[in-house]
């Protein structure tokens, strides 16, 4: 089935954005789709367009109401989500699976267990594993980071071993520090930020995620591939120390 094929692929979402879902589920084929088309907007972007945000199966498309519908007056019966509409349904026939985009590949150091991962032990015994086995799994695996949310920066990554795959914490931590490197079900994520938050949390990065004076302001970015790479104590003090 193609995406024009789909019953509806587009839902408004206030009166400035709109959302176009390209598929089903948590899947590296769908999410090409979304940015195959998050690229073309951002090279062939519609008067009014605002920016692009993808997410694991859908494209989130923002923009000025008034400029859409003031560069063309033969779109006056129309109304903005109509006409933004119409010029993706022009773009999808672009969107194919067979296209290639240039990839990041980022490694992150990281420091499993002790203090910098409190719930490393819980998620070994969940899924009958030693705490060595839930450290080589992790970090031999190559993840896809499918969107950002939640806070500036946090990934959200696929592609984890299901070995190693363990709910969400029944109670919420208050404050999980910066670099906190987690899991929640089968997906893997980094804290940007001391935040609150429920992830199973089996070590820490000390690279910065939220980077605020840079544009983009986040380390990564959606479509990047990411390894994690266990580090010592020592390394993990002497990163932290290059960065003051």
């Amino acid at each position: 089935m193609t995406l024009q094929q789909m019953s509806t692929p587009f839902r408004p979402l206030g009166d400035s954005a709109l959302v176009v879902h390209l598929g089903e589920g948590i899947d590296p084929a769908i999410h090409k789709k979304v940015k195959h088309l998050s690229l073309l907007l951002e090279n062939s972007p519609f008067p009014g367009f605002i920016e692009a945000v993808p997410s694991y199966n859908s494209l989130t498309v923002y923009y000025h109401p008034l400029t859409v519908c003031s560069l063309n007056p033969a779109y006056a019966k129309k109304s903005p989500y109509q006409i933004v509409c119409g010029f993706l349904s022009k773009l999808i026939d672009s969107v194919g699976t067979h296209q290639t985009f240039k990839q990041r590949q980022i490694d992150i150091p990281v420091l499993y267990g002790g203090e910098y991962g409190p719930d490393i032990e819980y998620v070994a015994s969940f899924n009958r594993l030693s705490v060595d086995e839930v450290i080589r799994l992790h970090s031999s695996a190559e993840y896809l980071v499918y969107m950002l949310g939640f806070a500036p920066g946090f990934s959200f990554m696929g592609g984890m071993d299901e070995q190693i795959a363990t709910p969400r914490k029944e109670s919420p931590r208050l404050a999980i520090p910066t670099g906190s490197v987690g899991i929640a079900g089968k997906q893997t994520g980094i804290y940007p930020l001391e935040t609150p938050g429920g992830w199973q949390i089996i070590g820490r990065t000390p690279l910065d995620l939220f980077l605020p004076d840079c544009s983009p302001p986040t380390l990564l970015q959606s479509g990047d591939k990411v390894r994690f790479v266990p580090i010592s104590s020592k390394e993990f003090s002497s990163l932290k120390e290059k960065k003051q």
